[in-house]
């Protein structure tokens, strides 16, 4: 990202109005009445191809860009110019391969003038077992980073990681190269000095983020672990800052927004899911001797 300043905007009235709102209603339409540039952060995972059509009635896969698309546009116009969007989605295997749907979808909406920026991967450590003739079990997911421009907001030091063991051992005994920038022999023009690491406890994270795929919402068919969004929040987000989710599901990214200090948008078609939705938020919202009685 760059590291030109951010232009900061205080929230317009009608920006206000949407803070800490859960809307019931479908999310194209709904965020078409959404106030311009009024988020800062995007972070969902809609309903993959053909999945969940018990609760959501399922999108075939070949048409799956085309539903998509709209909602894009949507997004990128409540989204500010300094925000990401964060999609968790992973394509599925159809007749014994693998389903261009995720590929062709990034490549829409990069002409919708989306900034592919990153891929993050969540690797489910716990994901359920199973085998297929042609293939093994999943256990990643893409968490794609799209942007509207190359200077966008970033706090990569609010999601660093401990150095681990690896750091007592590495620098207890450094040789020669280790003392200064010794360039990789490959001619790749990268560069390391480890002995920059003595004394750092902390160090910044890799784009892939290890987590188990348990969630406390578990009476809706695909929640994502509260981890997940939280994560992106803290990446991407200060305190005050607006959080969406345009599928809210059951509020993980909702909750997880409110508990770090940011507001949010959360919008669900499902009314079964809304209303747990309401219920965990409202649960949150009460002092902790009701928290207790509820």
């Amino acid at each position: 990202m760059s590291t030109s300043p951010i232009k900061i905007t205080e929230p317009t009235q009608e920006q206000n109005k949407w803070h800490n709102k859960l809307v019931l209603g479908d999310c194209l339409e709904v965020l078409g009445r959404m106030p311009e540039s009024s988020v800062d952060l995007i972070v969902t995972s809609p309903p993959y191809a053909d999945s969940r059509k018990n609760t959501y009635g399922g999108i075939h896969p070949d048409n799956y860009v085309k539903w998509f698309l709209p909602i894009g546009a949507e997004l990128k116009r409540a989204l500010k110019d300094d925000g990401s969007f964060i999609l968790n989605i992973k394509e599925k295997a159809v007749a014994g391969e693998r389903h261009t749907y995720v590929i062709e979808l990034i490549l829409e909406l990069k002409k919708q003038g989306w900034l592919w920026t990153e891929e993050y991967i969540w690797h489910k450590k716990n994901c359920a077992p199973g085998k297929w003739p042609n293939r093994f079990r999943d256990a990643w997911e893409r968490c794609l980073h799209f942007t509207k421009q190359k200077n966008f907001k970033m706090y990569q030091d609010s999601v660093m990681v401990p150095t681990g063991d690896w750091a007592k051992t590495r620098l207890k005994k450094l040789g020669n190269n280790d003392k200064v920038r010794f360039n990789s022999q490959v001619g790749s023009g990268f560069g390391k000095n480890i002995a920059n690491w003595i004394g750092r406890e902390k160090a910044y994270p890799s784009n892939v983020l290890h987590l188990a795929t348990e969630c406390g919402n578990k009476n809706h068919s695909a929640a994502f672990p509260k981890e997940l969004p939280a994560w992106f929040i803290k990446l991407f987000t200060e305190e005050g800052d607006t959080v969406l989710d345009p599928f809210a599901g059951s509020g993980t990214s909702c909750i997880a927004a409110y508990e770090l200090g940011r507001s949010f948008i959360g919008i669900e078609i499902k009314d079964e899911y809304y209303q747990q939705a309401i219920t965990e938020i409202e649960e949150l919202k009460a002092p902790p001797a009701q928290q207790k009685l509820i």
